[in-house]
Order: structure tokens, then sequence, then C-alpha cells
């Protein structure tokens, strides 16, 4: 499984001189945060999946962070991340907002988002929101800051329970995937020295030397 995950994860050269994640500087370097351990990867899996799902912005640099002063696997958290990307964004913010909607009441703002047609592409919740003024005057984290209150209401609740309980959900599945690998792993093992075992029964023994 770790040599599996060290194929797919990014290389930490490539994470470490990532444009988004340079202002991290010598941080990156702690030996844990590459660690591929039980703790490190569960809950680098949980951060990449909620700021993923979060935010449609700047996952990856937020995510990084957190694993940072969290101490989990930067690699995991980073890759996790695109859980949400071009295919899955429209789905996962449209029913966002369907479930936000249905808890505090529909935004008047968002209520071009009818039901897809049947074979119609989903619609994005992000298209009918008003622009920032002056947006690219402001820093990120401001920027970041106005553009998910700009989201309104609804889809703000909803996006913040899926994203709450899609990273409770990744930490309890890397757990498992854990646990499960470790028990196969381990059964295996034991099959091969119960084997080598019978095989070392079995085999001639040669007679005495007179």
């Amino acid at each position: 499984m770790r040599r599996r995950l060290k194929r797919l994860l990014p290389k930490p050269e490539s994470v470490r001189d990532n444009r988004w994640l340079r202002w991290l500087g010598p941080t990156l370097h702690h030996p844990r945060l590459w660690h591929l351990s039980r703790r490190g990867i569960a809950l680098g899996f949980s951060l990449g999946v909620f700021f993923g799902l979060l935010f449609p912005i700047a996952q990856i640099p937020l995510a990084a962070a957190a694993a940072v002063m969290l101490r989990a696997n930067v690699p995991v958290a980073i890759a996790s991340t695109f859980v949400s990307n071009p295919v899955t964004f429209p789905a996962i913010y449209y029913g966002a907002y369907r479930l936000g909607a249905a808890l505090v009441g529909e935004d008047e703002r968002m209520q071009a988002l009818s039901a897809p047609e049947e074979g119609a592409a989903w619609p994005d919740p992000l298209l009918v929101i008003p622009p920032i003024p002056d947006a690219e005057q402001l820093g990120w984290i401001k920027r970041s800051w106005l553009r998910l209150r700009s989201l309104g209401k609804p889809l703000l609740v909803g996006i913040a329970i899926i994203a709450i309980s899609g990273g409770l959900l990744a930490y309890l599945a890397a757990n498992w995937a854990w646990r499960l690998n470790t028990s196969v792993a381990w059964r295996r093992r034991v099959r091969e020295r119960q084997r080598r075992k019978l095989m070392s029964q079995s085999a001639p023994q040669e007679p005495p030397a007179e």
C-alpha cells in the first residue's frame, strides 16, 4: 500500500517548488509531513477533502497549511483537494445549494438554479453570483472571504455541511482502509509462514551418516 501511494502522490520536490506553497518555507521540510503513517494519511485525506469541498478557490494552499499545522501528510492533503474539480464541481455546489435551501429557504438570487433537464449540464451556482468590485486589488485572503460570503446563505450552509461530513467520512474511510490493508498483509504473512513450515516438514529427511 505504501509503495502504491508513493507512486501516486506528488513528489516532495514538486510540492516545495509549487508557487502557491513557497510561503510555507522551511516548515515543509519536517519529515513527519511526508511520512506514510495511518494518522498522517487519514488526517491529510480528511483535510484535503474538507478544503476541496468547502472553498471554490485556494484549496491547495489552505489544505497544505492545515496539514503543516496538524502534522498530517502534506502530499495526501494536496492530492485529496481534487475531489472538487471541473467535472464534479457543478454537481457538488448544486447539491449543496439544494441542501442549504431545504434548511434555510431559497435565495432569490439563486432561483435561476432550477433542476437540470435530463441530459443537460449541471447549472453552475457561481455563474449567478455578482462579481466582487476591485477584486484584483484585494489580498487573496480577503478576496476569498468576500467570495465565500457572496455565495449566499443556502449555498454557504449546504457546502459547509457537505465539507464537514465529507472530511469526517474521509478520515474514517482512510482509517478503515489502512486497518484492512494491515489485516490482509498480516494474514498473508501468516499463510506464507505456515506454507513454508509445511514444506519444510514434508521435505524428505536425509539419512544420518554412518
